[in-house]
């Protein structure tokens, strides 16, 4: 008896030991994955614009810019779909390091990158390529770290190892912009703008490296080898979800848009108008977001827990509900100061948190496992092309346009966008099949 109840200890202290790595294989490769996609925003509205384009026009600077930000959101689909495909049809481990090896180089070969000074317009277009090859290698990260989590999770408890993937955004953001702001107050503004901003894009090549180490050691999950075993694997994966699941497909799609709107203008679009138009300086607006961040993290587990207890779609409703009144707010907390825009980051950020955690778990159970990740891959980034690919821009244009107003305008109907979709929706909770 004592041997058996040894062996079960032993089986299950294992079975523990597993989970923790799958667990930290989904977090850190996500995290290191989303650093590398923010060091290029933060930097976009820092530094970019006087860098990579002409000084000869110095008003169109920043929208350019927040134009190459935007090409990774284009970029992205064509990730899900690739690396969709492999790992639809090969498995979720290989694409999974194929995409942290394509993120990685585009992301360190930044750093070295010359400016317009001395390339001329050769610059901005190398930026642009690197750019699009982050975003395709970023375009095959989500979905694949979501199936790792969650084709491994307990029955009842797939939102919350669903979590997981989502705690990399807030965590890779706190890295790379606290690595940021060190760099401003330990060099200077003049130096930062001069050399040291390419220290984060250099640093890359060190974190991608720990990343594969953890996920080479990875297994592929039981609901992908069950497919394998029964060959249910599908020679073209995209065309069965565009045939069979598109409906999923434009829900999902439309589910994440608030998502988006939320986190890139609270984190990129707002360091440029903090500077430019509320007098902020970059070191204050970089240590505002430090702490907004914090908000998302711990929103994302509360979301997580909730989903899995009373379903995605009843939490996915009331947040974006909450996302919309963040949006129609925000001129009021920009107009008190300092203070104001601490609270509109962070609750900006903390709604964000309550949208983005269910949908780590929301987003795979729409699919069948054998299109599974290019069809919860796609929605992720098509829906990125929707809310964040011309936020930055599109968000300066309407202040341009408006004012300030017509910023929390669009992040109420990026809200209500979401809002409906999900409403569309049944609750897929109890659907044991995405397992």
């Amino acid at each position: 008896m004592a041997a058996i109840e040894g062996a079960g200890t032993a089986g299950a202290e294992a079975e523990r030991a597993v989970m923790g790595r799958i667990v930290l294989a989904s977090l850190v490769g996500t995290t290191i994955e989303f650093y590398d996609f923010y060091i290029f925003g933060t930097a976009a509205a820092l530094v970019f614009g006087p860098m990579f384009f002409p000084k000869s026009a110095p008003e169109t600077q920043a929208l350019n810019a927040y134009l190459t930000f935007g090409i990774a959101f284009l970029a992205r689909p064509v990730g899900s779909f690739l690396f969709g495909h492999f790992g639809d049809r090969i498995g979720r481990k290989s694409a999974l390091v194929a995409t942290m090896l394509m993120m990685g180089l585009a992301t360190t070969l930044i750093g070295p990158l010359p400016g317009y000074a001395t390339a001329g317009v050769l610059a901005p277009w190398l930026l642009a390529a690197l750019r699009f090859l982050q975003g395709v290698g970023l375009g095959g990260e989500w979905g694949g770290a979501a199936l790792i989590a969650t084709e491994n999770a307990p029955d009842g408890r797939r939102a919350w190892f669903g979590m997981f993937p989502q705690l990399g955004p807030p965590i890779g953001f706190f890295i790379a912009t606290g690595l940021f702001l060190a760099l401003l107050i330990g060099f200077g503004e003049a130096a930062f703008v001069d050399w040291a901003w390419r220290v984060p894009f250099l640093a890359s090549a060190i974190l991608v490296a720990i990343g594969l180490y953890v996920r080479v050691a990875l297994e592929e999950t039981p609901a992908f080898k069950a497919a394998m075993a029964l060959d249910k694997r599908i020679a073209v994966p995209l065309g069965a979800v565009l045939r069979d699941y598109w409906r999923p497909l434009i829900q999902g799609s439309l589910a994440i848009v608030v998502c988006y709107a939320l986190f890139y203008i609270a984190t990129v679009y707002m360091i440029g108008y903090g500077v430019r138009s509320l007098g902020l300086s970059r070191v204050s607006l970089l240590e505002m977001l430090c702490v907004a961040v914090v908000f998302m993290a711990v929103a994302t587990p509360i979301s997580a827990a909730l989903a899995d207890r009373v379903g995605r779609r009843p939490v996915l409703l009331v947040s974006a509900v909450i996302a919309a009144a963040v949006g129609l707010m925000m001129p009021a907390l920009l107009a008190q100061g300092p203070g104001g825009v601490l609270a509109f980051l962070s609750l900006a950020l903390g709604a964000m948190g309550l949208t983005f955690a269910p949908l780590g778990a929301l987003l795979p159970e729409l699919f069948p496992t054998e299109v599974r990740y290019t069809g919860a891959a796609s929605a992720y980034n098509l829906g990125g092309i929707l809310g964040a690919s011309l936020a930055p821009s599109l968000a300066q244009l309407l202040e341009a346009a408006g004012g300030i107003a017509w910023v929390g305008y669009y992040i109420a109907v990026a809200a209500a966008i979401s809002f409906l979709a999900i409403l569309s929706m049944r609750d897929t909770r109890d659907d044991r099949a995405a397992g």
